[in-house]
């Protein structure tokens, strides 16, 4: 196919003219799972476009959606498309003044918004976000007010005509690939928020590349949980739409567990996070089990890890190791990939790194990890692990289009038609993160080994410098240490400071477990974290977890908290990336015990 027929609305409009009848998006509704085929979604997708038209949109006006995930939020972005206008999506959990922020930024004529906390916000900022001129309401159970402003999705619906298909039809006729597709905001964990420009080439160079590297069929199950909003689910939906797979559309994270017996998705955008409680919640299970039951579970995932590696190295498996894996898979390893449905053919992973011991066990037990590096910026993934010869310790192999290179202070530099165009209304930022020969400043240090497979080593913003004169790398700490089923959440601190400390979050529902196996009492978790026993438990697991560390990586001083750090209260950005600055400050009087209590140590 020509470049052109990647462009993501002739896609669409391709599979609804082809695939007609045939399922093209899942949702719930009333505790069952709703489909929606591809001549509706054509239909509403039509239906949305006009009404967007009888509003005045031109092209490249913008269109923001505000709202968890569901089918409409699809349907809205593109009916935006069809008309050629730039879709600005903004994360459901975002407080109103940052929403208020992306809406005037980027000149936002018409609004979209998913639940109730959206709307409620939209009206509270309405009155400072003077280009907006219309809030649409996507779920039908809304309490909407008394403001001409607020109208529900039927309503805007029905103020589509037929005499402007003609109109409608022009535009689908004039589509460009250089057209501006979507402004995306980083979240960023400091500094304010900037529109990354995104056009249909880069969409376009993504499906290319994709279809070289990845096996999606027509008829293939994908769940939708991780936020549109995000570059990583919204770029995986348009590759399955463009497959010709079925996307099933979870609005509540919560009920992931429930969704993925239900659905037995083939493939799935995750981030680590997602494996991680896996790993340690099996790991946990199998530290309490019988004596021969351990065993049995570490034979059948070395079984596992040494047909894995014959896999990736096309090497015929011996005889004796075929009948031991068949017995493996039959008593415990199917047994694990039903935890994520029984039926996953691979699953892309991507946000941040994964533990090279977590790939492995994925791997070892049958679940193909498709681990991929990237950012908004590039449209997401510039890297992915190929399914032959991997190293589980890097971010993989360069996509194809994909030139990556090694610059000053070993920073990973990127070119190709993946890369963003700039960031709107900011040409000096634009300028500050491009090489004058073209290629995108990633912020990461990393290098290749010889057979091509790329490692990130430490993001260069982020390194932290101790006083004495060590630099660390917060995030290889945190790894580390974070895979433990006791640990939820870890904040390292090490700038200007004599020595690394950590702030932790338990996972309580294992912790709190384990204090009634040992029968100690507590009131609360504040309560619980203070406990001298919980502590030493935490202090002797850090320890052991942080032995391949150097010396000055590792942590000394820990302080338990009784709360998750939480987007909400502006610790972790929407793709759970700590922002370390909003913590530092809030934690502040819980850091510097931890050092003065050092002090009155050295001092006796």
């Amino acid at each position: 196919m020509a470049e052109h027929d990647f462009h993501i609305v002739n896609r669409i409009r391709t599979q609804v003219a082809r695939l007609g009848d045939k399922v093209a998006l899942r949702h719930q509704a009333q505790e069952q799972w709703q489909d929606i085929t591809w001549n509706e979604f054509g239909e509403q997708i039509q239906q949305l476009a006009i009404a967007m038209l009888a509003h005045g949109m031109n092209v490249q006006d913008k269109v923001a959606i505000f709202s968890n995930n569901m089918p409409r939020w699809t349907v809205t972005d593109f009916a935006a498309l069809y008309n050629r206008c730039v879709i600005v999506p903004i994360y459901p959990t975002n407080t109103p003044q940052q929403a208020a922020y992306v809406l005037n930024d980027a000149d936002v004529r018409i609004l979209f918004v998913g639940e109730q906390a959206q709307l409620d916000a939209a009206i509270g900022i309405a009155e400072g976000c003077p280009k907006l001129e219309r809030i649409v309401t996507l779920s039908d159970d809304l309490v909407l007010p008394d403001n001409s402003l607020v109208c529900s999705f039927n309503d805007f619906l029905c103020t589509a005509t037929p005499e402007l298909e003609a109109e409608l039809q022009q535009r689908l006729n004039d589509t460009a690939m250089d057209d501006l597709l979507t402004l995306i905001y980083t979240s960023g964990t400091t500094g304010t928020p900037k529109g990354v420009m995104l056009d249909y080439a880069n969409i376009a160079a993504q499906l290319i590349g994709h279809d070289q590297n990845l096996s999606l069929d027509e008829g293939d199950t994908s769940l939708c949980f991780l936020p549109l909003s995000h570059v990583f689910e919204r770029a995986w939906t348009f590759y399955v739409l463009h497959r010709g797979a079925i996307n099933h559309y979870l609005t509540d994270t919560n009920q992931l567990k429930e969704a993925l017996a239900e659905v037995k998705p083939n493939v799935m955008a995750a981030v680590p996070r997602v494996y991680e409680k896996i790993y340690s919640t099996v790991h946990d299970k199998v530290s309490r089990a019988p004596f021969h039951r351990k065993l049995v579970f570490t034979w059948a995932v070395n079984m596992g890890a040494r047909m894995a590696v014959c896999h990736q190295e096309h090497r015929q498996p011996s005889k004796l190791l075929t009948m031991s894996h068949n017995l493996a898979n039959k008593l415990v390893l199917s047994k694990l990939r039903d935890i994520l449905g029984g039926n996953i053919k691979f699953m892309p992973c991507g946000g941040a790194k994964l533990d090279e011991s977590i790939g492995r066990f994925f791997h070892a037990i049958g679940i193909n990890v498709k681990l991929g590096y990237g950012m908004t910026e590039t449209t997401a993934t510039v890297s992915c692990w190929d399914d032959q010869c991997f190293n589980p310790d890097s971010i993989g192999m360069a996509m194809p289009g994909a030139e990556i290179k090694i610059g000053e202070n070993n920073e990973i530099l990127v070119r190709g038609p993946m890369v963003m165009r700039g960031y709107y209304n900011m040409p000096e930022e634009t300028a500050k993160n491009f090489t004058e020969d073209g290629f995108l400043k990633t912020g990461d240090a990393g290098h290749f080994d010889e057979q091509g497979n790329l490692f990130i080593t430490d993001r260069i913003k982020e390194l932290m410098k101790t006083s004495g004169g060590k630099y660390i790398a917060p995030q290889v700490i945190e790894g580390a240490i974070g895979k433990d089923h006791f640990i939820e959440q870890i904040a390292v601190i090490a700038d200007t400071r004599k020595f690394v400390s950590a702030l932790i979050v338990p996972c309580f529902d294992t912790l709190e477990e384990h204090a009634r196996e040992l029968n100690i009492k507590y009131h609360d978790r504040l309560e619980l974290v203070k406990n001298s026993q919980i502590v030493e438990l935490i202090e002797k697991r850090v320890v052991e977890l942080q032995k391949d560390l150097a010396r000055f990586e590792q942590v000394k001083k820990i302080t338990l908290l009784p709360k998750a750090f939480s987007m909400d209260k502006g610790e972790l950005t929407p793709t759970q990336k700590l922002r370390r600055k909003v913590i530092h400050d809030r934690y502040h009087q819980e850091i510097e015990r931890m050092y003065e209590e050092s002090h009155r140590k050295a001092q006796k």
